[in-house]
């Protein structure tokens, strides 16, 4: 038998090896429902020309320099309309995009960061596991943004919850007493920030966000943030004399 022979006969019994995808299997008639949620958007048509398959929006891609992904791929995907590929992309590839937009030089005029753009949104609105451990290292600041204004503190970062941040926040959290010093000491809690918002701006961001079915999507990821902004908000909006 030859060694790859053996190889490929070894696989199956290795715990080390794991072929196919990473994520549970779904029905192709749900895969074409997601591809058509996208397909669907109004900016779909003005974000993909066809594909001329000439690179250029890869070598001018910084996710692709440290990750396995392709601005390439999501737009031969999405030209072809390979349901399963684009499956695949919106469950791994898409959240390794770092929504730079250099991928805007393409000569097709195809613009794959706006592509992703619209798969992201669809993966929230459809409660994709991917999608919600995506946004699991952003709920604090979520909650930061509406009660304070702001949107981070340094003790908030650790590479444990922003591990797509690369090396560099590291760094910040193993050097966090340097940054504590240098920064005001107003910004040293997660619920205080250096510059005043006034509460009318908190209020009124919070009633666009319900208005708009972003609380909602926030229920979808996170239930305990979702009641936990209801009830501090609310009472807050009671208080400010806001009619519901």
């Amino acid at each position: 038998m030859s060694p790859s022979a053996t190889t490929a006969a070894a696989l199956p019994e290795d715990p080390a090896f794991k072929l196919g995808p990473t994520y549970p299997e779904v029905p192709l008639a749900e895969k074409q429902r997601l591809f058509d949620a996208v397909r669907a958007d109004e900016r779909y048509p003005t974000y993909l020309h066809g594909c001329y398959e000439c690179g250029v929006c890869v070598g001018a891609c910084p996710s692709a320099r440290y990750y396995d992904f392709s601005p390439r791929r999501i737009a031969q995907a999405a030209t072809r309309e390979d349901v399963e590929l684009f499956y695949q992309q919106m469950v791994e590839d898409i959240w390794d995009c770092s929504q730079c937009f250099s991928c805007l030089r393409c000569p097709r005029g195809n613009n794959p960061g706006g592509v992703v753009t619209l798969m992201r949104e669809v993966a929230v609105n459809n409660g994709l596991d991917s999608a919600k451990q995506a946004m699991k290292g952003y709920t604090r600041i979520i909650y930061k943004i509406l009660s304070t204004g702001t949107q981070i503190a340094p003790d908030m970062l650790s590479a444990e919850a922003f591990p797509d941040w690369g090396p560099t926040v590291v760094q910040i959290a193993d050097n966090l007493d340097i940054w504590r010093r240098a920064l005001p000491p107003e910004t040293l809690h997660t619920t205080s920030i250096s510059w005043d918002v006034a509460e009318k701006t908190l209020l009124e961001l919070y009633i666009i966000w319900d208005k708009t079915g972003a609380l909602d999507v926030i229920a979808d990821l996170d239930p305990d943030l979702h009641e936990l902004l209801e009830e501090i908000m609310e009472d807050r909006l009671d208080e400010a004399g806001y009619e519901r």
